[in-house]
């Protein structure tokens, strides 16, 4: 015990050294920070510090979607009400005295010894969570559990966990690439179809964007993602579906076949080919051909209630952007690197 409290007491002096007070104004590297922050409290409470990575950009996902919301006042994002800070029976919900707190079950700290337990305050906040997650144990399963004790909801537990195996694999922050969802190089042409009217299996909207290509491109994932869904559906025919790591689902329908190399569970990155198009789906497993070849791509937000459709064409046409940039820039460097090496032509993309 004694050596535990050794090693705590380190850790918090190491954290107080780094960050003595709230940040207040913009970082010159966040996710640097950040990082150091969640590693540090990994020290402090045995929580892996991606799963306390992903349980704050959780929280921010949701001031995004969410207007009431207010923006967080430092690096960390977790909000925590304040009946759930101070305690359900405490007369007074804004109440920083952590042992006031500590006797009405709140489950608000002070990590870093200012004698207040702020909700505002970064590793106040941080630490709170964390040690919530421990009070039911270390192992994954167990997070799973204090997860759900906290927000009730399957779906916030998979999203949190999804993208902690994210955090996990790359063991970065820094994952903010995107890859249009169709090699540049292949014809394909595609316009804005969310909500137009569709009639099989009754009147419903498309939800998606339809990138119609030849049988048998590849289809390339968009994001740094967890590979949620693989299989059959009767209106999308084989397709994958995506969690990335800002709530949403990217959702790959008709497809011709997949990857074999992927499967549900994986992590893949931008521009990992994760199938090819076809024109799979309407009907039970194995009907094709009822529409010509096209790749169906959905996008989906979770709000920390409610799953809903959202129109994905702004983004496809910002990732499509993106990737021919940093291929451009690829190529500049190659020539830069080596004067002889000429480009593979690309293919001209119909509008």
């Amino acid at each position: 015990m004694g050596k535990k409290m050794i090693t705590i007491g380190i850790a918090l002096w190491w954290i107080c050294i780094l960050f003595p007070a709230p940040v207040k104004s913009a970082p010159s590297n966040p996710d640097k920070e950040r990082l150091l922050l969640y590693q540090g409290m990994e020290a402090i409470t045995g929580i892996p510090w991606f799963y306390l990575a992903a349980v704050d950009q959780y929280e921010r996902n949701l001031r995004r979607l969410h207007k009431d919301r207010p923006e967080e006042k430092g690096l960390i994002a977790i909000d925590i009400p304040p009946r759930r800070w101070s305690g359900p029976f405490n007369p007074d919900p804004e109440d920083t005295v952590p042992a006031s707190i500590r006797f009405f079950g709140g489950i608000g700290r002070d990590a870093d010894g200012d004698g207040k337990a702020d909700p505002d305050n970064d590793m106040d906040a941080l630490y709170s969570f964390a040690r919530h997650l421990a009070e039911f144990g270390h192992s994954r399963d167990d997070i799973r559990m204090g997860l759900w004790k906290y927000y009730r909801h399957p779906a916030a537990v998979d999203i949190i966990t999804h993208m902690a195996r994210i955090y996990e694999t790359f063991g970065s922050l820094d994952l903010k690439e995107h890859h249009f969802p169709i090699p540049l190089h292949y014809n394909y042409t595609y316009r804005s179809t969310w909500g137009d009217r569709r009639g099989w299996g009754g009147l419903r909207i498309h939800e998606g964007t339809d990138i119609f290509a030849d049988y048998g491109t590849p289809v390339l994932a968009t994001c740094y993602g967890y590979v949620e869904l693989m299989g059959w559906n009767q209106y999308g025919g084989w397709r994958v579906g995506i969690r990335d790591l800002h709530n949403n689902y990217h959702y790959y329908g008709h497809l011709n076949g997949f990857n074999k190399e992927i499967k549900q569970g994986d992590v893949v990155k931008p521009g990992t080919v994760i199938g090819y198009v076809g024109s799979s789906g309407y009907g039970p497993p194995g009907t094709a051909g009822k529409f010509p070849p096209h790749l169906h791509f959905g996008l989906y937000t979770f709000n920390g209630s409610t799953t809903y459709s959202v129109d994905p064409y702004p983004r496809l046409h910002a990732w499509e952007r993106e990737t021919r940039e940093r291929l451009q820039k690829q190529q500049k460097q190659r020539q830069k690197a080596s004067p002889g090496w000429l480009p593979v032509p690309t293919q001209a993309v119909p509008r």
